[in-house]
């Protein structure tokens, strides 16, 4: 657990996750499912267009971040497929 922490830590730190970016990025017709892994992937082959294509920007080491981003868009992968199908959800708190 503590090693997930360290790696969620260092993934923000590094240059921003690209998890954070895409969501954060709101692009129309754009990836939602595993978004910043994606985008990782997308830098790690020489992509040239990640701001076209994902309406973020490519972190600055994509290899460092994709660990982290992989993690975050799995356990975000239930509200990404409800948004991706266009299943509107209310998530709301207190009594």
């Amino acid at each position: 657990m503590r090693r997930l922490l360290g790696m969620a830590v260092l993934c923000v730190l590094v240059s921003g996750c690209a998890s954070i970016r895409t969501l954060d990025a709101a692009k129309p017709g754009a990836p939602l499912v595993y978004s910043g892994t994606r985008l990782d992937l997308y830098a790690m082959q020489g992509g040239c267009c990640a701001l076209d294509r994902f309406g973020a920007e490519a972190p600055t080491y994509p290899g460092l971040d994709l660990p982290g981003s992989l993690l975050l868009d799995t356990l975000l992968l239930p509200l990404s497929v409800l948004t991706a199908l266009g299943i509107g959800f209310q998530a709301t708190g207190g009594l």
